[in-house]
């Protein structure tokens, strides 16, 4: 067990938690029902990834290069660059505005968190890595306490996950799009691969490996139902809208009192601290085996430059840039969500081709059933995608 469950819980990183939050204090219960969607959408596609990097023992940016290209390559690794700075800028946002809730300032908790985050990813051994990122993964079962301690009406909760409940609102749709996008990003294709790669998973590892992913996904899956379950059983009766995970926590204690503030709050820090602690290695992955550089967290300074340059870079970068004062955070993080919009259905259009070779993937090539759940992700993603700017050009 490692690299499908550090993959899908990455994923519900501060911007996840923000927006399942979002879905709970505006809808109530109104947006359960898609988590179990979420959750099939997200099986696909970390499944087919890792058996990928199973299978072929590469990452998915060499694949891309093999099979498209340099040019395409190159346009994808620049994007995704851009794409999970401004996604780990976000983390170090949800970081600080975590440890705020228990009275530390930004200029303290970030620097430390970089530090933190720095030092373990130069530490110099995956498994080291993995093992340290699955203890910070038990930070998720704050959000399971925090949903029981709130009480909530479990009939009615379980009557909206089974059957879907819509709204006339237009900001219903909007939410709604949010949070099947949420689900899948473009650098968690990239880290569920390179995981099992770097893992030095084979073929014959693949049951495993498939046993991991679908855990990770329905694990992670949980998660984001009992953080709409949380807000929606407190929240929405109190008519309280949030605009980010923060003010989610911070509104639970005059409701429930400070011990689930504080158990959110402690969530929100782990899932934030989990995601900077993967994406800037993963960006770096990609690049350097895009290019043929050396990679990997077991190479030195020497061995390694670029892979360990680039991760210092952005962890750097993005630190520097949470503490200044008056900067637009949330334009920054729009502009990753704009990115992630765009470069998505194309890299999962890269995944379902070469995961449909079989003379890349051989026996273990995508079949029929496979591949159409593949394309239905595409083409739900690409339809999602474009409603989602559709509805913020008109402001809703």
């Amino acid at each position: 067990m490692g690299p499908g469950m550090v993959a899908a819980l990455a994923g519900a990183d501060a911007g996840g938690v923000a927006t399942y939050s979002s879905a709970g204090a505006l809808f109530g219960y109104g947006q359960l029902w898609t988590v179990p969607v979420m959750c099939l959408l997200l099986i696909v596609a970390q499944e087919t990834a890792a058996r990928m990097g199973c299978v072929t023992g590469k990452g998915f940016a060499s694949l891309i290069r093999e099979q498209f290209g340099v040019r395409m390559s190159t346009l994808a690794m620049l994007a995704l660059l851009i794409s999970n700075t401004t996604v780990t800028l976000s983390e170090f946002a949800g970081i600080a505005s975590g440890f705020a809730l228990f009275g530390i300032p930004a200029y303290v908790s970030v620097p430390i968190a970089a530090v933190a985050i720095w030092a373990l990813t130069m530490s110099g051994s995956y498994h080291r890595i993995e093992k340290i990122l699955l203890l910070i993964s038990c930070a998720f079962v704050t959000y399971v306490v925090a949903g029981v301690m709130v009480g909530p009406d479990w009939g009615d909760a379980l009557n909206a996950t089974l059957i879907p409940r819509f709204s006339t609102d237009p900001q219903y749709f909007s939410v709604l799009v949010a949070n099947i996008g949420t689900t899948i990003a473009p650098w968690m294709i990239f880290l569920a691969q390179s995981n099992v790669v770097e893992k030095n998973a084979h073929a014959e590892d693949l049951p495993y490996q498939r046993i991991d992913t679908v855990t990770g996904s329905v694990v992670a899956s949980a998660i984001s139902w009992f953080i709409i379950l949380t807000t929606g059983a407190v929240l929405f009766p109190a008519g309280i809208a949030v605009n980010g995970a923060e003010d989610a926590a911070s509104a639970l204690a005059p409701l429930v009192g400070p011990y689930a503030e504080a158990l959110f709050g402690a969530g929100l820090v782990g899932a934030s601290f989990l995601a900077a602690c993967v994406l800037p290695g993963i960006t770096s992955s990609a690049i350097c085996e895009a290019f043929g550089w050396e990679r990997g967290a077991d190479r030195s300074w020497q061995e390694a430059p670029v892979y360990r340059g680039i991760i210092t870079a952005i962890i750097f970068l993005s630190a520097v840039i949470v503490i200044v004062p008056n900067v637009n955070l949330f334009g920054i993080m729009m502009l990753a969500q704009v990115i992630n919009g765009v470069l998505l259905p194309v890299l999962l259009v890269f995944m379902v081709l070469i995961a449909g070779d079989r003379h890349v993937m051989g026996s273990f090539a995508n079949g029929r059933i496979w591949n159409g759940l593949t394309w239905f992700t595409i083409i739900a993603v690409v339809i999602l995608t474009i409603v989602m700017f559709v509805l913020q050009a008109m402001g809703m």
